[in-house]
């Protein structure tokens, strides 16, 4: 068979594949079959100087032609096929109008800044106000001022988080740091006592921070709300009508509440106030590890000697003081047995709330 014969089967042949290419990908194969670097046509353009001179005009003419109807064709081609690819892919992603729209879901306040929120607003409807202060603090804001002795097991490094100075110092790398991480919002009423005359009534809610290992019923960072009352005549009587008061507002009125003598350095004399059990209504079960009560803070009246670190006369003004931790009040509120869900972002968890 003549070379200009075998050109034009090889051009019948190629246009027909070329129809035939149902994709972008399988017409990319036809060209690199034909036109590409081992390409059938490309070989006969290669091979012309062997061809005959006398046939070698011919043989060329023939060959030019082939590859402009292969190129033309291809082009033709891929133009079909780029825009019928488009138009499946617009009706792939096409929007139904008709359809209902998806609407946003709106996100909601946490839990723990709820109960923040809720607690605030209890106290700030009987006359108190809301005091903040710096979560580092001095060891003297944190602990000497309230009473609490050099020797105190929460001064040590078991406890407390110190702020090691990054210069080297000695003395802050083996823990006699001045400075540290707050580890109960008491230090905010040192300080509204420093800056206020009595008569003070203020809550101080913040983040705290200590030395613990997460587990259900303790995290080493949590927040806190302390209160503070100092005024003329201030008794116990005042500490226990205010406190029943606050459990009955945030979890209902048919909580009962109880207080049973404690220790604290900044409080003489103390107490822990507890609340009946909300799941067995104080009859006892697994959550109250069958008492009937779940401890919900600490309380008592300012001892005299906190006083005397803020100029305040205590024979002349008497106070109390007490502190919870929010993410407790949080799990009693609402019967949760573990303080770590709070934290870890579950929203199916927290959208119950």
């Amino acid at each position: 068979m003549a070379l200009t014969d075998e050109l034009g089967a090889l051009r019948e042949e190629t246009l027909a594949a070329i129809a035939r290419a149902g994709d972008s990908a399988a017409l990319e194969q036809v060209r690199i079959g034909v036109l590409g670097k081992s390409g059938t046509l490309t070989g006969y353009l290669r091979s012309m100087g062997s061809v005959p001179k006398e046939e070698r005009a011919a043989v060329g003419k023939t060959a030019n032609e082939v590859r402009v109807a292969v190129e033309g064709a291809l082009e033709a081609r891929k133009a079909e096929l780029a825009s019928a690819e488009l138009a499946a892919k617009i009706d792939a992603s096409a929007v139904d109008v008709t359809l209902p729209g998806r609407a946003q879901q709106m996100g909601t306040r946490h839990l723990i800044s709820g109960i923040i929120d809720e607690i605030s607003e209890i106290f700030l409807g009987i006359g108190y106000t809301v005091a903040t202060g710096p979560e580092v603090e001095t060891d003297y804001y944190n602990f000497e001022a309230l009473n609490a002795p050099a020797d105190h097991p929460s001064r040590g490094l078991a406890d407390t988080f110190y702020v090691r100075d990054l210069s080297g110092d000695v003395a802050a790398v083996k823990g006699e740091s001045d400075v540290l991480l707050r580890t109960q919002t008491s230090g905010v009423q040192v300080h509204a006592m420093e800056q206020q005359k009595p008569p003070i009534y203020v809550i101080a809610p913040g983040k705290v921070y200590r030395r613990d290992v997460a587990d259900p019923s303790h995290l080493p960072q949590f927040t806190q709300i302390e209160g503070l009352v100092v005024d003329k005549g201030i008794t116990f009587g005042d500490l226990k009508g205010t406190l029943d008061y606050f459990c009955k507002q945030l979890f209902g009125p048919e909580r009962k509440t109880r207080v049973r003598a404690h220790y604290f350095p900044f409080t003489e004399p103390s107490a822990e106030v507890d609340v009946s059990c909300g799941i067995c209504n104080g009859e006892g079960c697994r959550f109250c590890k069958g008492t009937g009560w779940l401890e919900i803070l600490g309380c008592g009246m300012v001892d005299p000697n906190v006083f005397g670190y803020v100029d305040i006369d205590p024979d002349e003004y008497s106070g109390f003081a007490f502190g919870m931790g929010v993410e407790r009040a949080a799990c009693l509120k609402y019967n949760v047995p573990d303080l770590r869900m709070l934290l870890e972002g579950d929203m199916r968890f927290l959208r119950q709330f």
